[in-house]
C-alpha cells in the first residue's frame, strides 16, 4: 500500500481497523523525505527520532483502546512555530541557534490530538515573501517544476504535502501565505476567520510568546483534501486559554447548506487593479461550470460587492503598516525619504505601499475605519450569497526570483509586466476584512502547473466554505501527486 499520499481521514480509518500502525506510517513518511526531499527541500528541520518515539506511543495508546482525531498521523509544522527543542529562526541567520523551550499553542494542540510531528518546513526570510528561500535552509522548489517557487510563506508546508511528506501541515497567512502555496502546489488550505484560531508561539525568534498576533494575521490548516482541512481546523480552532479562553467557548455554526444545489455563489475573475492570467481565469471558469452543472445558483456580478480597488488599497495600508512597524530605525528613515519623493498624483499600488510603510497612527485609524465599513458591506453581500469564488493570485507558480528588494521584482501576467507585490490583491480580498477563505485545486495550466481558486465566506462561517470546497472536490477532483523527483 502506498500510504504517503492518502488523506488523513483515510489514514485514521486504516489505523482504527488495524490495517497499519503509526510506526509504519511514520517510517514510510521518513523514507519518502529521505528519498525525495533532496530535490524539493521542504522539510528543513527533521525531527525523526522523536517522531518515531511519538508513533510508538500512539500505537501503545491505541492498543489500550484510546483514540484521538489525529492519533498516529504523521504531520509537519511550519518552521515559524515554536517547537520545544527545535530551532525557530524564520530564516534569519542571526537566530540560527534559537531553541524555544515551549511548544506553540497549535503545536501543543496537534500533539494533544495524537499527531506525530515529523519536523518543520521551510519559510522565506522573516516570512515576508511569496517564495520560500533563506540563507540558513536554502530554496524550496515547487514539486511540479523545480525551477518555480512553491509560494510563500508556507511554501515548505505546501511542497511537503504535494510530495507526500506527511498528511497534514499547519501554516500562517497575512498575505496569502496559506492560500498561495496551496494554489501553486495543488493542495488545500484554509485561512480561518480572523481571531478564530489562537496563534501564541508563532512568533519571531527570541520574541516572547504572548497571546496576541499582528494585525490581519492568522494561522491555519493545510491538507490534501477539503475534509482533512475541516478535521484539522476542529483541532486548531478555539480561543487562547490565556485570554478569551478564560471566559469564552467556541461553537462554529454549521455550513449554510449540505447540497451543492442550495448554494448561492458569486464568481469573480477580474480585478480593477490587476489583470488575471488565462490559466487562472480558466481555473475559475472550471469551478463556475462545476457549480452551475451541480445546480448551484451562480452569478458573475453583484451591486453589493464592496469596491475591490478601495479594498486593495486598504489592505496594503494595513498590511505594510503592520510589517514596517518592526523595521529598524535606519530602514524606516530610508523609506520615509523615498515616500517624501513621491509625486502627489502617484496613486499606484507601489506608492500606496511606500506611503503605508511610514504612515501615521491617524492614517492607520482611517484605514481601520475603512476596513469596518467594508466588513459591513460583506455582511450585506452574504445575505444574498453564501460564498464568493475568485483567484488566489493572477498566475500559477512563477520562476524563482531572488532579487533582494521585492519592490524591484516584477511578474509576467500573459505578457503584461506588473510590480511583484501587486499580485497580493486577491489575497487581500479576504484578509483585509478578516473573512474565512478556503483554497482548493482547480485543475492545471497548459504547462501542467497546478491552478487553484479561493472560496471566501462570511465571518465565522468557516464550515460553509469548507463544505463547498468538499462538494467541489467531488465534482472536479482534488489533489493529484506530481511525478516523483529523480
Amino acid at each position: 500500500m502506498e500510504w504517503n499520499f492518502l488523506t488523513a481521514e483515510e489514514l485514521a480509518t486504516a489505523l482504527r481497523t488495524g490495517e497499519v500502525t503509526s510506526a509504519e506510517l511514520t517510517d514510510d513518511a521518513i523514507s519518502a523525505i529521505e528519498r525525495d526531499d533532496h530535490a524539493i527541500n521542504a522539510v528543513c528541520v527533521p525531527d525523526f527520532d522523536r517522531a518515531r518515539a511519538a508513533a510508538r506511543d500512539a500505537d501503545r495508546a491505541r492498543a489500550r483502546g484510546e483514540d484521538g482525531p489525529l492519533l498516529g498521523i504523521p504531520v509537519t509544522v511550519k518552521e515559524s512555530y515554536n517547537v520545544a527543542g527545535l530551532p525557530t529562526t524564520w530564516g534569519m541567520p542571526e537566530h540560527r541557534n534559537h531553541l524555544p523551550a515551549e511548544d506553540a499553542v497549535q503545536v501543543a494542540r496537534l500533539k494533544d490530538a495524537g499527531a506525530v510531528v515529523l519536523g518543520k518546513t521551510n519559510v522565506p526570510l522573516g516570512l515576508q515573501d511569496i517564495q520560500t528561500f533563506n540563507e540558513i535552509y536554502g530554496t524550496t522548489n515547487n514539486p511540479w517544476d523545480h525551477d518555480r517557487t512553491p509560494g510563500g510563506s508556507s511554501g515548505g508546508s505546501a511542497a511537503a504535502l504535494a510530495s507526500g511528506f506527511g498528511a497534514l501541515s499547519i501554516g500562517s497567512d497575512i498575505g496569502g501565505s496559506l492560500r498561495t502555496p496551496a494554489h501553486f502546489c495543488g493542495v488545500h488550505a484554509h485561512k480561518p476567520t480572523l481571531g478564530l484560531v489562537a496563534d501564541r508561539g508563532m512568533v519571531p525568534p527570541a520574541t516572547p510568546a504572548l497571546p496576541y498576533g499582528p494585525d490581519l494575521a492568522v494561522v491555519g490548516p493545510m491538507a490534501r483534501s477539503a475534509r482533512d482541512l475541516a478535521l484539522l481546523l476542529d483541532v486548531m480552532a478555539g480561543p487562547d486559554p490565556l485570554t478569551f479562553g478564560v471566559a469564552h467557548t467556541m461553537t462554529l455554526p454549521p455550513a449554510r447548506h449540505e447540497r451543492l444545489e442550495d448554494f448561492r455563489v458569486l464568481v469573480l475573475d477580474e480585478h480593477p487593479l490587476l489583470p488575471t492570467g488565462a490559466a487562472v481565469r480558466a481555473g475559475v471558469g472550471r469551478v463556475a461550470d462545476a457549480l452551475a452543472d451541480g445546480g448551484a445558483h451562480v452569478e458573475r456580478h453583484s451591486a453589493l460587492l464592496p469596491d475591490l480597488a478601495e479594498a486593495a488599497t486598504l489592505y496594503y495600508r494595513l498590511l505594510i503598516a503592520a510589517s514596517a512597524a518592526r523595521y529598524p530605525a535606519e530602514e524606516y528613515e530610508r523609506l520615509r525619504a523615498r515616500a517624501a519623493g513621491l509625486s502627489a498624483d502617484d496613486r499606484s499600488l507601489s506608492a500606496v505601499r511606500l506611503r503605508s510603510s511610514v504612515c501615521s497612527h491617524r492614517e492607520w485609524a482611517a484605514a481601520h475605519n475603512g476596513r469596518e465599513l467594508h466588513r459591513h458591506g460583506w455582511r450585506q453581500l452574504f445575505a444574498d450569497f453564501d460564498a464568493v469564488v475568485c483567484p488566489v493570485t493572477p498566475t500559477p507558480a512563477f520562476p524563482h526570483d531572488h532579487e533582494l528588494d521585492p519592490m524591484e521584482r516584477r511578474i509576467d501576467i500573459d505578457g503584461v509586466d506588473v510590480p511583484y507585490l501587486d499580485q497580493l490583491v486577491w489575497a487581500g480580498l479576504a484578509t483585509m476584512p478578516g473573512l474565512p477563505s478556503t483554497a482548493v485545486p482547480a485543475g492545471r495550466s497548459p504547462e501542467g502547473l497546478p491552478v487553484g481558486v479561493q472560496i471566501v465566506g462570511p465571518m465565522f462561517e468557516d464550515r460553509t466554505t469548507l463544505r463547498l470546497a468538499e462538494l467541489l472536490e467531488r465534482r472536479i477532483g482534488g489533489f493529484r501527486a506530481p511525478a516523483r523527483s529523480a
